[in-house]
């Protein structure tokens, strides 16, 4: 990995992944999100972790897409490179995934944040789309998370204006879970990613796809689709073992089964 750095034994059941372009903001290349989406892929694969942390460093999770790797590209050039294939699988990650936000958070780095699942902020991260200011538009799903996070609204004057969230902001929109001053939001993440670790893995995974698929289905669907998990959890051990534990009044050993 040249673009990234992964951790896994840093805490418990916890990963994680620090974008590691220092010198371009942490601009979002090709490269770089290939690393992200293998390094995904391995620690879903991995019984070991639980919960994945995502972060960039103080300065900026990731100021934008790397611009020099578009600038002369022609649009069957982009058509035929595919970029956000790579975003795609990257989505499909089963594992809950904490995005840790300090700094810049831009273009592809807001969409990058908004593909996780959970964010914690510095109060001194920024958010925006903007694109618009360079003659282009979001195209990593700026325009359908924005707009589902914050609203049509604040969506429209966000990317047709190209201005800046800030983490207060972000917060009270719901962009974010939690604002932190800067030297806690690694530290708040860690915490986060604890508490959720100590549960079960299985039930966690199938609660996460059944919040995303609320997104992206009408709610019949959606509804469907939360039922069969909440039967499917039924056949774990981790489900015998939680309840069991809730009427024995201890704490219950989830194991992942």
């Amino acid at each position: 990995m040249e673009f990234i750095k992964v951790t896994d034994n840093k805490e418990p059941y916890i990963a994680l992944i620090e974008l590691n372009r220092p010198k371009e903001l942490n601009a979002l290349n090709r490269q770089l999100m290939e690393e992200v989406r293998d390094a995904l892929q391995q620690l879903d694969k991995n019984d070991a972790v639980r919960v994945i942390i995502i972060t960039g460093n103080e300065q900026a999770f990731a100021a934008g897409a790397d611009i020099k790797q578009m600038a002369d590209k022609t649009a069957i050039d982009m058509l035929m490179i595919d970029q956000f294939s790579t975003w795609d699988q990257i989505r499909k990650t089963k594992k809950p995934i904490i995005a840790a936000v300090s700094g810049f958070a831009l273009g592809g780095g807001c969409e990058f944040v908004m593909t996780c699942d959970m964010v914690i902020a510095s109060e001194t991260a920024k958010f925006g789309q903007p694109e618009i200011k360079i003659g282009t538009m979001p195209g990593a799903g700026g325009t359908q998370r924005l707009t589902k996070a914050v609203g049509k609204a604040k969506a429209m004057e966000l990317i047709l204006t190209g201005r800046f969230l800030s983490a207060e902001e972000a917060h009270f929109y719901g962009l974010v879970n939690k604002v932190v001053p800067k030297e806690m939001y690694l530290y708040e993440a860690f915490q986060l990613a604890k508490e959720i670790a100590q549960l079960s893995p299985v039930a966690v995974q199938l609660a996460k796809e059944s919040i995303n698929r609320s997104f992206e289905t009408h709610l019949d669907e959606g509804l469907t689709l939360e039922r069969k998990n909440f039967y499917l959890t039924f056949a774990s051990e981790d489900q015998k073992e939680g309840m069991r534990a809730f009427v024995e009044k201890r704490k219950p050993n989830f194991k992942g089964k």
